[in-house]
């Protein structure tokens, strides 16, 4: 039987374990950006000659052992690549868990964000273990940087942790019920709120989309409403897509592309990782976190192409492809969402691959038309390690979403800017939020990065919360 997931109480004590109070004695970790920065410079005659017998030099992450000549190690030398590493690869440090042995390590260099090498460490230390064991009984240890705030560093390493779980669950294990629980465990946690409506329920309550794409799995489709923090504050409203399996319904995926289909909830996910920070943080914001959560199964029930539905807010929209049910979810809690009229309205969603195929898979675009609001996001996905990269709401490609029989096609003929035409169509759902965007993740890391283990990946939360932590303060 494979273990329970992780709580967050397990989550933040396993971290705790990983940092050591500033000042602790611990193995020097040196960052060198090149051969003249005056780091070799500052090693000993032996250290010098067994760099040199290594034919070891500063590339991008590249780790050496320097050894203390009674069979230890002396000291770790980690190559920067250049000087501005900190764009590239800000959370370089996490390739250092994968690198040293057991022990203790302080990083001895002066640090540009030293949160940020702190976290990388963290992230870095990151293995998925519901299933198989974690190697190794002894961890690497990191003592925590001056400069840096442990509660801080704690919180997003726990809600990095907390969303890389969820993505990386398979769907056996991870449904829409399963979702449900996640958000009742943050709500409980924090004093927090969770309405749920549920199969057959969602056609009573008018969210006639939801209810379509989730009808034909055995698994009862819902939708998840949390809500945290005083009335009174800035209205944030999150929508996730929450499709915890997609075969793309009767326009089945070929198995090669339904493969990591597990990792549709991957908007899902982001959300609540950006819940959990904020709740944690104590942000003044009045919270609310919106998932359609559904399995776009096959069965004689499902939904067809060319079938009209009529969405919550009476549009109706024809299917042109049952691949595209990402939108259709969206749109209904987007209508939702609407009907309060937020501050800031913003929707997460592994949506296209045509995002994928113009920005590949550690960029997300982001479309919003707000500039203040772009240009914010942009700067907080920088400082945090968490990159977006802005996309047009290209307004002559809306009309070709459009329908002989309906008002709206989901999708366009064609295989041509398939990420933007998604987003026109979720904007056609939001009149009255105050401020909109859209965020096209891919919830993902194919190959492993520097802080970044192959596996779930709830970008763009960490952005989003830098962004609202400088713009409405702490409380």
């Amino acid at each position: 039987m494979p273990k329970k997931a992780m709580t967050l109480e397990t989550t933040r004590h396993g971290l705790e374990e990983l940092l050591l109070p500033a000042g602790a004695d611990a193995i020097p970790v040196r960052l060198i950006a090149s051969d003249h920065d005056g780091v070799l410079a500052s090693l000993s005659e032996a250290e010098l000659t067994w760099v040199e017998a290594q034919d070891w030099s500063p590339k991008l992450g590249s780790v050496l052992l320097l050894p203390d000549g009674h069979g230890g190690i002396g000291g770790v030398l980690l190559g920067t690549g250049g000087e501005d590493w900190t764009s590239q690869t800000p959370l370089l440090t996490g390739v250092l868990p994968g690198a040293l042995p057991p022990g203790d390590y302080r990083l001895a260099s002066t640090l540009p964000d030293p949160e940020l090498a702190a976290l990388g460490f963290l992230a870095g230390s990151y293995r998925f273990t519901r299933y198989k064991a974690a190697n190794g009984p002894k961890p690497k240890r990191l003592v925590l940087p001056e400069g840096a705030s442990k509660d801080e560093v704690l919180a997003l390493a726990e809600a990095l942790y907390f969303g890389r779980d969820l993505i990386n669950t398979p769907a056996n294990d991870l449904g829409p019920a399963e979702l449900e629980t996640a958000a009742r465990e943050l709500a409980n946690e924090f004093g927090g709120s969770v309405k749920v409506t549920e199969g057959s329920g969602l056609l009573s309550d008018n969210f006639p989309m939801i209810h379509a794409v989730g009808r034909a799995s055995d698994r009862a489709p819902r939708l998840i409403d949390l809500r945290w923090g005083s009335e009174h504050a800035a209205k944030v409203t999150v929508v996730g897509k929450g499709i915890s399996f997609d075969t793309g319904g009767l326009d089945i995926k070929p198995g090669s592309a339904m493969a990591l289909m597990k990792k549709d909830m991957g908007g899902a996910a982001s959300a609540l990782t950006f819940a959990l920070l904020v709740m944690r943080a104590k942000l003044p914001m009045r919270l609310r976190v919106l998932i359609p959560a559904a399995e776009n199964s096959i069965a004689g029930n499902a939904f067809r192409p060319g079938d009209v539905l009529t969405s919550r807010n009476g549009m109706t929209v024809e299917i042109g492809n049952t691949d595209a049910e990402g939108r259709l979810v969206l749109a209904d809690a987007i209508s939702l969402a609407e009907e309060e009229a937020p501050d800031y309205l913003i929707t997460i969603a592994t949506l296209t691959g045509a995002a994928r195929v113009a920005l590949g898979p550690d960029l997300p675009p982001l479309y919003t038309d707000d500039e203040a609001f772009a240009a914010g996001l942009l700067a907080s996905g920088r400082a945090t390690g968490d990159p977006l990269w802005r996309m047009p709401f290209w307004a002559p490609y809306d009309k070709l979403l459009k329908s002989s029989i309906a008002d709206v096609n989901h999708i366009a003929e064609g295989s041509f800017a398939g990420s933007v035409i998604a987003a026109l169509f979720l904007k056609r759902f939001v009149q009255d939020s105050k401020r909109f965007a859209h965020l096209d993740i891919f919830g993902w890391v194919p190959r492993e990065q520097p802080g970044r283990p192959q596996g779930g990946e709830p970008q763009a939360a960490r952005a989003l919360y830098q962004f609202f932590r400088q713009e409405l303060g702490t409380s």
